[in-house]
This record gives structure tokens, sequence and C-alpha cells, in this order.
């Protein structure tokens, strides 16, 4: 029943992070660094600390008893996160939701996943359990659905003139969005290893009286503002470089509708790793496993929308075809992985 719990979980986790973009559609006059940016400070700052303080007891002093050195560790796998979630953003433009979240994110899956049990030394006993196998199956299936993807974005980028995939996705590059999509999806899966090497900070909230359900919200308040210092740096630069910090001044743009767009890109950004620790703590002794099936929920539910937003407008019955298949072969994985954790308990 808990791994029930844990799915659905990682279900809501999965609706917020494949929904998250859509508020940035409605900033007007910005570049993208400025709402990327602002966006950030609401996802990486504001809310994990709003969210830490009301979920976990003496947050603060949690925080102070924790080892120092698994704070700096989470820290720097935060970040190598921020890396991912900086080259997600152009992913996105480049290769426009569906697509873009499908390549980025059944790669981050991937690695999210076989990283954590090979580092702690239990990748061995994974592959000679039927439960690890089958995972592990789920994890095979998830890949064959990620180039299946990829596959049908090319089919897209030659099946279709120039100004047709420019009507739907302004920037569309499909050589430029897959290159950034297996960096953003690699680096992105340092946030699995970060929450992993955070538990010593998870089990000293949970001493302090903190719901073990919400025990991983004290770990995002680190994890997440190492993502924020790489955000920020680079963000600054090109606010800088291309003049656009103008943008936050700028009169003539709706700047308080914009800031509003993007507090609520941020915290509903924030909840997909809000709803993400609580299926975490659900999932007992295969709980690693639950990345892939938040990564691919995240992919089903941004595929529903790129199909809304007519990303694929034009496309063949071909493509069409086959960018179905992918995304239900990347689908079909989070139930092989379910089966891999049933079968555990």
């Amino acid at each position: 029943m808990a791994v029930l719990w844990g799915v659905l979980f990682h279900a809501l986790g999965g609706f917020a992070s494949g929904s998250f973009y859509l508020p940035y559609n409605k900033v007007k006059g910005w570049a993208w660094e400025s709402y990327w940016l602002v966006g950030g400070l609401f996802s990486w700052l504001a809310a994990p600390w709003i969210l830490g303080l009301l979920t976990v007891p003496h947050l603060i002093d949690v925080l102070a008893q924790s080892p120092s050195e698994t704070l700096w560790w989470v820290y720097f796998w935060g970040v190598l996160w921020g890396f991912g979630g900086l080259t997600f953003g152009l992913a996105m433009r480049y290769l426009g939701l569906s697509l873009g979240m499908a390549v980025t994110l059944g790669l981050c899956a991937v690695f999210g996943t076989l990283v954590p049990p090979i580092w702690q030394g239990q990748f061995k006993g994974l592959i000679t359990t039927t439960s690890g196998q089958v995972i592990m199956l789920g994890l095979g299936v998830c890949v064959l659905g990620i180039s299946v993807c990829g596959i049908a974005g090319m089919m897209k980028e030659r099946s279709l003139s120039e100004a047709q995939k420019k009507a739907v996705i302004a920037e569309f590059d499909i050589r430029k969005g897959l290159m950034v999509a297996v960096f953003s999806g690699i680096m992105s899966a340092c946030f699995s290893f970060g929450l992993t090497a955070g538990q010593p900070i998870a089990e000293i909230a949970v001493q302090n009286g903190a719901d073990s359900l919400y025990m991983n919200n004290a770990i995002l308040v680190i994890l997440l503002l190492g993502g924020l210092t790489t955000n920020a740096i680079w963000t600054i630069y090109l606010n800088l470089k291309n003049r656009t910090y103008t943008d936050y001044r700028n009169i003539s743009t709706p700047i308080v509708r914009n800031i509003i767009f993007c507090a609520m890109a941020g915290f509903t950004w924030y909840f997909q790793f809000f709803f993400y620790g609580m299926g975490d703590s659900k999932m007992g002794e295969y709980r690693f496993s639950g990345w892939t099936l938040h990564m691919a929920f995240i992919i089903a539910f941004s595929s529903f929308w790129g199909l809304y937003l007519h990303e694929w407008k034009g496309a063949n019955q071909a493509t069409m075809r086959t960018i179905t298949t992918g995304i239900a072969l990347v689908v079909f994985s989070t139930v092989v992985v379910g089966i891999g954790n049933y079968l555990a308990e």
C-alpha cells in the first residue's frame, strides 16, 4: 500500500513539473534570462524555505545539527544539478515541451536511477534479484522510448518547412536542442544524487519531530540553494552581457503581471520535488527507482501539454505515430518499475 501512495505522490510531482513552464509563456517583453532568474528566486529560494519551515519543525536547528560534510555534498550536487536545470530551459526553447521533456528527462531518469545504487555498492545485489532485474528492464524500456522520441523529432525536422517549425516553436532547432537535452539530462540526474547524499539531514529532521512524509524538505533547502547559485551566476551574466537588466524596470512591459507569472511557474516547479520527496519516503528499500517514476510522469504530462499546444501541428501521420509510440514506451516503463517495487515488497 505504501508503494501505491508513493506512485500517487510521484504522479502529482510529475504533473507539477510537466506544467510549470506554461506560465512563462505568458511573460511579455522580458528576455529568457530575466524571467528564468525571477522564477528561480521563487522556485529555488522562496518556496523551499516557506514549505520547509511549514513542514519541518525547528528547520534551522536541523540544518545546524547536520554534519558540515553532508551539507557540503548536498550543496555540491545542487550546483552540478544547476547546470542541468539551466540548460533544461534551453532544451524547452529549442525542442518544445513534449520532445524536450521526453529526451531530457528520460536520460535523467536512467542516470538518476542507476548511479545511487552503484555509488552505495548495491548494484550487484540489484541485478541478482528478481525485483531488481524487473526494474532494470523498466529502465531499458525507458531508454528505448527516449530513442523513439528522438527519431520522431528528426522526422519532424525533415517533414516540416522552416516556417511551419517556427510557427509552433519559435526557436525550434533539432540538432542544437538534442545536444542541450543530452547534457541537461545527464547533469539533472545530480538532483537524485543530492537527495541520496542528504539522507542524514532527513534523519535529523525526523528526530526533531518532522513527519517522515516531509523529511526531504529539509534537504531541498540546501540542494536548491546550489541550483540557484549556478542559475543566478549565468542569468545575471546574460543580463549584463545582453543589457537585459533593464527588463526589471521597463515600464513598457507588464512588470507586475510578469512577476506574478514567474512566481506561479516557480512555485509550480518546486511542488514537483515537494511531492517527489513525499513519494520518495514511501518507496521502501528500492526508493532509488522512484526517480524513474517521477521522470516518466513528467514526460507523460508534458507530452499532453505539448499536444494541447499543437507543438506537433503539421507533422505527418508517421511522425505522430512515432512520437506517440515513444511517449507510450516511456510511460509504460513506469509500470514495469512499479512492478519491480511491488516484488521488492
